[in-house]
C-alpha cells in the first residue's frame, strides 16, 4: 500500500469514527452506565430479580460498545501517529507492516458499524417471510416463485437454515403464498429491509405475444419472539379453520386436514401453517406467528405515531413499493428509498441482497 492510500485510509477512518461518535451518542451511553450503575448500589436492586437481571443485561451490552468505540479510537490514532514516525525515518518495511495493520483496523472498524446498525431489540433473532403475490394471476405467482427463491439462495449463501411454514401451489405456475422461517444470527436484522411491495418488470414467458408486463408481490417479515415477549392473544378472539394440505411440504400432507388456518378476528390478521404432520404442531406454530404479526402492527403503529410527531411522513406495510426489478428494455434494480442499484438484475435475483441490505441500515441508521 503506498503512503498516499494508508494517508486517506486513515482519514476515511478518523471520519468514520467521529460519525460512531454521534451515531452511539457515547456521552448519553456513559451518563447511562452511571445511572445503571447508581441502581445497582441501592439495597433493593435485588428484590425484583427479573428486573435487576435485565438492568445487568443493558448495562453489559452498552459497556461492551462503548468499550469497543474507545478501542478503536485509540488504535485509529496510533496508525495516524506511526504513519508520522515512519516517514521520518523512511523505513519501507515498517511503511508495509503499517499498510497491513490499517487494512487489518479497517476491517474492525467495519464489522463494528454492522454491529452498530443491528442493534435493534429483535436484529438478533430469526426472521419469518411471507410472501402474497399480487393481482395478474400466473404472471405474478411466478415473480413471488422466483422471490422465494431469490431469498432462499441468499440465506444459504449466509449459512442459514431455511423452514417452511406453509406454502400454496400456484393454478399454473409459481405459488400463491408462502410462509417461511429463515434461522441464523441477525436473520431478522438483515431481512426486515425486504418487507414491502417489489416490482418486476419482464418480458412475460407466459404470454404469446411476447408483451412486457409489470408483476407485484409483497413481502411481509417479522421477528421469530422469544418467549419473553408479552403478545396477548385471548381464545375467543382467534377463529381456527382446517383443511388438507397442498403443496410442498412431503408426501404425508394431503392425508390428512392436519392444515390450519387462523383468523385473529379484531385485526382480520390470517396465518396458515401445514409443515408439520400434527394438526397441534401447526395449531402451536400458527399460534407463534400470529404472536409475530401482531407484535410487528404495534411496532407499525408506533412508527406511525412517532413520525407524525416528528412532522415527517414514513411509509410502512405493504402500500409501499420499495424495490423494482427491471429485466426489459435494461437490465436493472433498484431500491426506492436509498437509490442503490445494481445493473445485473440476474446477480440479484440469484440471492445477492448484501448491497440492498447494507445500504438500507446504513439510511435507517442516519
Amino acid at each position: 500500500m503506498e503512503v498516499s492510500e494508508i494517508k486517506k485510509e486513515i482519514k476515511a477512518m478518523q471520519a468514520k469514527i467521529a460519525t460512531f461518535h454521534v451515531a452511539l451518542n457515547i456521552n448519553d451511553q456513559e451518563t447511562q452506565i452511571q445511572e445503571y450503575d447508581q441502581l445497582m448500589q441501592k439495597p433493593d436492586f435485588w428484590d425484583d430479580g427479573r428486573a435487576a437481571q435485565e438492568i445487568i443485561t443493558n448495562m453489559n451490552q452498552i459497556k461492551s460498545k462503548v468499550a469497543k468505540f474507545y478501542q478503536l479510537q485509540t488504535q485509529i490514532e496510533d496508525l495516524a501517529l506511526e504513519l508520522e514516525m515512519i516517514l521520518e525515518e523512511a523505513d519501507d518495511e515498517l511503511l508495509i507492516l503499517l499498510g497491513n495493520t490499517v487494512v487489518s483496523a479497517n476491517q474492525e472498524l467495519s464489522n463494528f458499524e454492522l454491529e452498530i446498525l443491528l442493534s435493534g431489540p429483535h436484529d438478533a433473532n430469526n426472521a419469518i417471510l411471507e410472501l402474497h403475490p399480487g393481482a395478474g394471476g400466473t404472471e405474478s405467482q411466478d415473480w413471488a416463485e422466483m422471490l422465494y427463491r431469490m431469498y432462499t439462495r441468499y440465506a444459504e449463501a449466509k449459512g442459514y437454515k431455511i423452514e417452511v411454514l406453509d406454502y400454496q401451489d400456484g393454478e399454473e405456475a409459481g405459488l400463491k403464498s408462502v410462509a417461511f422461517k429463515i434461522k441464523g444470527e441477525n436473520a431478522y436484522g438483515f431481512l426486515k429491509s425486504e418487507r414491502g411491495v417489489h416490482r418486476l418488470v419482464r418480458i412475460s414467458p407466459f404470454d404469446s405475444a411476447g408483451k412486457r408486463h409489470t408483476s407485484f408481490c409483497s413481502c411481509d417479515v417479522m421477528p421469530e419472539l422469544t418467549d419473553d415477549i408479552d403478545v396477548k392473544i385471548r381464545d375467543e378472539d382467534i377463529k381456527i379453520d382446517t383443511y388438507r394440505a397442498s403443496g410442498a411440504g412431503g408426501q404425508h400432507i394431503n392425508t390428512t386436514d392436519s392444515a390450519v388456518r387462523m383468523t385473529h378476528l379484531p385485526t382480520s390478521v390470517v396465518v396458515t401453517c401445514q409443515n408439520q404432520r400434527s394438526q397441534i404442531k401447526n395449531r402451536e406454530v400458527a399460534k407463534q406467528m400470529l404472536k409475530a404479526k401482531l407484535y410487528q402492527l404495534e411496532l407499525d403503529k408506533q412508527v406511525t405515531e412517532l413520525a407524525a410527531i416528528r412532522g415527517t411522513v414514513k411509509e410502512i406495510g405493504w402500500g409501499s413499493q420499495i424495490r423494482s426489478y427491471v429485466f426489459h428494455p435494461y437490465s436493472l434494480v433498484k431500491d426506492n428509498r436509498t437509490g442503490y442499484e445494481v445493473k445485473n438484475a440476474t446477480v440479484v435475483i440469484d440471492g445477492q441482497l448484501d448491497g440492498f441490505i447494507n445500504a438500507y441500515l446504513r439510511n435507517e441508521q442516519k
